[in-house]
């Protein structure tokens, strides 16, 4: 299991959190939970974290849920979402996670045109 810090603390209280970004209607959601280790989730994470446009429709995602076309079946990997693309992701720490995402949630809302 992922030894406690200030960066695991700050992601696991994220958990059930739904903020509006942006007055247009962009959202992000988390759903994090602390759970044994195993080879799926040796971080010990069992993790989503995405971002939503006014629609509902997902725009970002990280998660480690499901498994992504490609992977040996039966496994769920850590991996991203941008809009249609699916792509691994290394887990490296909560803190990196965070930046990762928050990284791809301004790539998207400054791509779409609604923050400069």
């Amino acid at each position: 299991m992922t030894t406690r810090g200030p960066a695991l603390d700050t992601l696991l209280d994220l958990d059930g959190q739904v903020l509006v970004i942006d007055e247009a209607g962009y959202w992000v959601k988390f759903v994090i939970h602390q759970v044994p280790a195993t080879p799926d989730k040796p971080h010990g994470l069992d993790y989503t974290l995405t971002m939503h446009g006014p629609d509902g429709g997902r725009l970002v995602g990280f998660d480690n849920a499901h498994q992504v076309a490609g992977q040996d079946k039966g496994t769920a990997k850590d991996h991203r979402h941008r809009l249609r693309a699916v792509r691994p992701y290394d887990y490296t720490d909560a803190a990196a996670l965070l930046a990762a995402f928050w990284q791809e949630v301004e790539t998207v809302m400054r791509d779409k045109g609604v923050w400069t």
